[in-house]
């Protein structure tokens, strides 16, 4: 993975195998409800963003080009907040009341501006030289904490947005932060925020399932079903399933959650990145319905998908064909894997909007 929050439609995972619960430190799906009852998606499945290209980058580069206004003019990230239209722009976090002498955490000498991803900086060129250079190293700095210390990322996520409130990554950098450390609400409210500057849908099933840590599955569900499935990349769609599943549980309507992941990606024959999420999502589910036997079956295969992405190694095969022989023995699946070229994008589309 690269080192800032995530868009890149190849690889945009939940973290968790259930919907609303968090994958342990063993890798294998969490079984039954987490114990706070709260979502834990957001991040991509290595826990970090992507918008900065750091040694540890595996992924492909972004794939498309970001607009950060609807009309396609230039965000106007350098302005001053005492010249913006609206309340919220000029308290574009709701923290500035309470950390009014906010102090920008430290940054090694050795993190430069080259380290983020080539995209996001693009992004960036709105703002003055030394402006772009700095809130670049925020979002480095924030993608590389995020995973081990959330709370120090997003310290760095809030100095960025303070320099440059009118950027979508970084507003969406510092929603990804505050999801990270439970701070649904600002999660929230920075993704409409984000989805207001870019006119994007690609972190809707964020906000899902920020609704859903506010508790409020009902209104999770209705934002869920606001954007049309189709228009959604593949990725994306399967995220969304996930999530909306997570708030049929939330409502106790176990058999409504497998029915939002009876979708046309639940194929345990080929392998996407977001395969091992689904597949564990859909067992948990069926878990909770009894159904014990199929559960396991399903676990063992988001085990195998998971082996067959890390041993493929390749950020650019997109497509891993499984040829199962035996997952009776959920301990041992034995499974041969062929790596294909197949575009992510080929994938069926998704079921129709529910």
């Amino acid at each position: 993975m690269s080192d800032t929050p995530r868009n890149d439609d190849r690889d945009r995972r939940p973290t968790g195998g259930r919907p609303g619960a968090g994958r342990p430190n063993d890798g294998r799906p969490a079984r039954g409800k987490p114990a706070d009852g709260k979502p834990s998606r957001g991040a991509p499945s290595d826990g970090k963003p992507s918008w900065s290209k750091g040694p540890d980058r595996s992924s492909g580069k972004p794939d498309e080009k970001r607009l950060w206004t609807k009309g396609g003019a230039p965000a106007r990230g350098d302005r001053d907040s005492s010249d913006r239209e609206t309340p919220e722009d000029r308290d574009p976090f709701g923290i500035r009341s309470v950390r009014e002498h906010h102090e920008a955490p430290f940054i090694p000498d050795v993190v430069v501006p080259g380290d983020l991803d080539r995209v996001a900086r693009n992004e960036l060129k709105t703002l003055s030289k030394e402006n772009a250079e700095g809130v670049a190293r925020h979002l480095v700095m924030a993608a590389r904490l995020i995973e081990d210390d959330p709370a120090l990322a997003h310290q760095h996520a809030i100095s960025a947005a303070r320099r440059a409130g009118r950027i979508g990554v970084v507003r969406e950098t510092l929603a990804i932060t505050a999801y990270a450390i439970g701070d649904y609400a600002l999660a929230l409210r920075e993704l409409r925020t984000y989805r207001r500057i870019t006119g994007k849908d690609d972190q809707l099933p964020m906000m899902v399932d920020s609704e859903r840590g506010l508790e409020r599955p009902e209104r999770a569900l209705e934002l869920g079903r606001s954007v049309p499935r189709a228009s959604l990349p593949v990725p994306v769609q399967v995220e969304l399933a996930i999530a909306m599943s997570g708030a049929r549980l939330d409502l106790g309507d176990a058999q409504a959650a497998l029915d939002e992941l009876t979708i046309p990606q639940l194929d345990a024959t080929l392998v996407f990145s977001y395969s091992p999420d689904l597949f564990a999502a859909y067992a948990a589910v069926l878990e909770e319905l009894g159904r014990e036997a199929e559960a396991e079956q399903w676990y063992a295969r988001a085990d195998v998908a998971e082996a067959a992405l890390e041993e493929s190694g390749d950020p650019e095969v997109d497509t891993i064909e499984v040829i199962e022989e035996d997952l009776d023995d959920p301990e041992e699946p034995a499974a041969a894997v062929t790596p294909t070229g197949d575009d992510v994008a080929d994938a069926p589309d998704a079921a129709d909007e529910r």
